[in-house]
C-alpha cells in the first residue's frame, strides 16, 4: 500500500498550484478527481505543445487522475457532487476569494455534510487583506514580497526568473504539507480543517537571510548586491570563452581557497572574496578559457562549481539516470511514452515504474462519479 491509500481527493484546481499539489497527493496514492467544465475542461488542456489531444502541460501535471466534466453555474449539474463531497477527504480549490461561496461549494457548505473534509483554498493573497480580490501571476507575487528585488538584473535589462517560484514552492508545495498536517491531525481528532494558502505569504521563507539582515542589522539587501545573489567573487556566473557559464559557489574559506589555487588567481584577490575587484579578475581569468577546459580543472575538486546545463543536458546526466528521475513514464491516448515529471515524493510511496500511467480524457469518468 502506499501512503494516501484510500484518500479520496475533489480537485477544482487548473493550471499550475493545485494540479501539481494533487499530483503529488495521487502519486502517493490518492485518488484524485478532477471537476472540469464541459466542453473544453481547464484551461491547460489547451496550452501548447500539444501532445496527443491534449497539451503535454496538462498531462506532465494529471498523471494518474481522474476527470469529471460537469458545468458548476448549472444547480441541477451541481447536485451531483453532494455524494462526492460527502464522501471527500480532501477538496482543492485555486478560485478567487468568494467563487465557491457563491456555488454553494465552499468550506462552510461541504463542512455540514461532511465534517471531516480538509478543504484547502489556494489563491495569490489570501482569503482575507486588502489584496483578496487582485488579479495576479506568479511574477506579481514574487514582485510583491520582495523577493524579486533581490535579484533581477538590471534596470536597463531586467531578468524573469526561470521557473514559478510562487505557483510550485509558494502554493503547491505548501498546500500538500498542510494537508498532510491536516491528515495527521484528522486521524487524532476526527475533525477537518480549512487550509487558507496564500502563495505570496508563503515567499517569505526563501528571504530568511534578507529579513534578517533588514530586521536585525538594519541593511536592506539590493539588487543582486549580497552573498547569494551574486554581489560577491564567491557566489556567482561566469562567462567562459565559449559562451557557456561557470557557476561558481566556494562560500566557505576552504572552498574559496580551493577555486583560487585553480584558477590561479593572484594572492591580493583571493584576499579578499567580497570585492568588486576580486569579482571583475576571476571574470577576466574564467572568460579565458572554454567551458570544456575548466569542467576538467574542476572535476574531483573541493570547490562547489559547475558548468551550467541546458535542460535537455541536464536530463541525460548518468547520476540522475542512476537515481531513478526518470523511471517513472507518462503515456497518451495514441500510445506515445516519454518520461514522467519526476516529484518529490519518495520512490518508495508510489507506484511501480513498470507501467506507464497517462492523464486522463476530459469526462472520462463520469459515469463512475456522477451518473
Amino acid at each position: 500500500m502506499r501512503p494516501l491509500d484510500g484518500i479520496f481527493v475533489l480537485d477544482f484546481s487548473t493550471l499550475l498550484p493545485g494540479p501539481m499539489a494533487t499530483l503529488l497527493l495521487a502519486e502517493a496514492g490518492a485518488e484524485v478527481v478532477k471537476i472540469e467544465r464541459p466542453g473544453a475542461g481547464e484551461d491547460m488542456r489547451a496550452y501548447a505543445p500539444r501532445w496527443g489531444a491534449d497539451s503535454v502541460n496538462f498531462a506532465m501535471l494529471n498523471r494518474g487522475k481522474k476527470s469529471v466534466a460537469l458545468d458548476l453555474k448549472d444547480p441541477a449539474q451541481r447536485t451531483k457532487l453532494d455524494p462526492l463531497g460527502a464522501r471527500a477527504d480532501v477538496i482543492v480549490e485555486q478560485f478567487r476569494p468568494g467563487v465557491m461561496a457563491r456555488l454553494g461549494l465552499d468550506y462552510d457548505s461541504v463542512v455540514k455534510i461532511n465534517p471531516r473534509i480538509i478543504y484547502c483554498s489556494i489563491t495569490g493573497y489570501g482569503q482575507n487583506g486588502p489584496k483578496r480580490d487582485v488579479a495576479g501571476h506568479d511574477l506579481n507575487y514574487i514582485g510583491d514580497a520582495g523577493l524579486l528585488a533581490l535579484s533581477m538584473g538590471g534596470a536597463d535589462k531586467p531578468v524573469v526568473p526561470p521557473a514559478l517560484i510562487a505557483d510550485i514552492a509558494g502554493g503547491a508545495y505548501p498546500a500538500v504539507m498542510n494537508i498532510l498536517l491536516a491528515l495527521a491531525e484528522r486521524a487524532r481528532t476526527g475533525k477537518g480543517r480549512y487550509l487558507d494558502v496564500a502563495m505570496t505569504d508563503n515567499l517569505f521563507p526563501f528571504m530568511y537571510w534578507a529579513l534578517g539582515e533588514g530586521l536585525a542589522a538594519v541593511e536592506w539587501p539590493a539588487n543582486g548586491e549580497n552573498l547569494v545573489t551574486g554581489g560577491t567573487a564567491c557566489y556567482r556566473l561566469y562567462p567562459t570563452r565559449d559562451g557557456k557559464v561557470l557557476a561558481a559557489a566556494p562560500i566557505e574559506q576552504k572552498f574559496w581557497d580551493n577555486f583560487c589555487a585553480i584558477v590561479a588567481l593572484e594572492p591580493r584577490f583571493a584576499a579578499d572574496r567580497f570585492s568588486p575587484e576580486t569579482a571583475a579578475r576571476v571574470a577576466e581569468i574564467v572568460r579565458s578559457q572554454d567551458a570544456a577546459y575548466w569542467e576538467a580543472r574542476f572535476r574531483g575538486k573541493d570547490c562547489c562549481c559547475s558548468i551550467v546545463k541546458s535542460a535537455q543536458v541536464a536530463i541525460s546526466d548518468p547520476h540522475f539516470a542512476a537515481r531513478g528521475l526518470f523511471a517513472h513514464k507518462l503515456a497518451n491516448e495514441q500510445g506515445a511514452v516519454i518520461a514522467a515529471l519526476p516529484v518529490p515524493v519518495d520512490r518508495a510511496f508510489r507506484a511501480p515504474t513498470d507501467t506507464p500511467v497517462a492523464a486522463p480524457a476530459l469526462g472520462a469518468h463520469n459515469a463512475d462519479y456522477i451518473e
